[in-house]
């Protein structure tokens, strides 16, 4: 009873001392000591908050990859025109430049284009702005469907007696900026969807995998050795060749998500797998055992959470690679093809060399490409780093 009485006491004088000495802190060493309380407090998804909104890239590289699937989603009412809009009397014309003031009041504008043809029958397009075209904000135009559910006719800007072109137009008078906004819809959602369908592959055959072990876990890596042995480009061809050509857009669409699904979920299932193999020995799941749960729970319920910042982090590294993967794909006439609009059937319409160099605006979807690819790498990057424990 007294050695009990004695560490109660013992603990009693510790603890006032260390009362007094928070209390002798001077303020700057007080909040230093209360963000240290906060960081011993906090959850596994508050630490990497943490540190990920200290990355000013990553944070800037997600701003970037949020505007691009805004841009998709709203590219109805974005876009000035809809895909099937075409100026005959504007074909190949370079960039507007918008205005902002006329006369010394804002107004903002773009000036009209005078057409002049050379010996060499190339046209030559050069701003007239004794005539000019206001720009009017939510002005009525070509109908479309918002979201792809209300139909509307409404979009952000219009030029109703004129044309605003801000990117150039194609070989058909067709507007270059509505046309990249139109095709980020396909190409940013296949890259969604991909890695979605990738996760569900990747996912569950990694965790099982390491979880197992044993022939289990030999028979799944020859099949992810089996499958990444393959060259991507020959292994896209074969895979696309039993896509009938016949097919309806929207079935196509969904074959070729499905064919970078296929490839795509190996690499995610390696990373798990190993993961797992360190988790399955650990308290938490030799505790699970113990209570009688069964291994779909412990595999579901506690090792698939348990990697999910790996999960993500994973999926945002493999996002660019889908994309870039549709844009090769239908670069090289295997994945979509025209009526579907995506940025790799846009680079397919300017692979000619000639025309790249007398209009090289045609070519601003590989520019959008590299600007998305850029922003995911950072974003992902600074993911992985606020997911890794051993940093600070």
């Amino acid at each position: 009873m007294s050695d009990t009485t004695s560490k109660s006491e013992e603990l009693f004088r510790l603890y006032e001392e260390l009362s007094d000495a928070s209390a002798d802190l001077e303020p700057e060493d007080l909040a230093e000591q209360k963000s240290l309380d906060a960081i011993f407090a906090a959850s596994q998804w508050q630490l990497m908050w943490r540190k990920f909104k200290r990355n000013k890239v990553a944070i800037a590289g997600g701003i970037v990859v949020l505007l691009f699937y805004l841009g998709a989603l709203l590219a109805g009412f974005i876009a000035p025109y809809t895909l099937e809009s075409r100026f005959v009397k504007y074909i190949h014309m370079p960039p507007q430049r918008v205005r902002f003031f006329n006369n010394g009041k804002l107004q903002p504008h773009v000036c009209g284009v005078d057409l002049t043809i050379d010996e060499n029958l190339r046209k030559h397009y050069t701003p007239d702005c004794t005539e000019r075209f206001p720009l009017q904000f939510f002005a009525h135009g070509e109908p479309y469907k918002l979201l792809g559910l209300i139909d509307t006719d409404v979009h952000l800007f219009q030029v109703p007696d004129g044309i605003v072109s801000l990117l150039g137009t194609d070989r058909q008078g067709r507007d270059m900026f509505s046309r990249i906004l139109y095709g980020s819809q396909i190409s940013l959602t296949i890259g969604l969807l991909g890695v979605l369908m990738s996760l569900l592959f990747g996912s569950v055959l990694g965790v099982i995998s390491g979880y197992y072990g044993g022939w289990i876990d030999d028979l799944m890596q020859r099949l992810i050795e089996l499958v990444r042995s393959f060259p991507a480009i020959p292994l896209w061809m074969a895979l696309s060749a039993a896509v009938p050509p016949h097919w309806p857009p929207l079935r196509t669409y969904f074959a070729v998500t499905l064919i970078l699904s296929l490839i795509g979920w190996t690499w995610l299932a390696r990373q798990l797998r190993g993961k797992v193999l360190s988790l399955r020995h650990e308290d938490f799941v030799l505790a699970a055992k113990m209570t009688g749960a069964t291994d779909a729970w412990i595999i579901f319920r506690h090792l698939i959470p348990a990697t999910f910042s790996h999960i993500i982090v994973v999926s945002t590294l493999a996002m660019p690679s889908m994309i870039l993967s549709e844009t090769a794909l239908s670069f090289l006439g295997l994945g979509l093809r025209p009526p579907i609009t995506s940025w790799g059937v846009l680079l397919k319409e300017v692979q000619n060399i000639q025309s790249i160099a007398l209009y090289p605006w045609v070519f601003t979807p590989a520019l959008a490409i590299a600007i998305l690819i850029l922003a995911f790498n950072f974003l992902g990057d600074g993911l992985r780093d606020a997911a890794d424990p051993y940093t600070v």
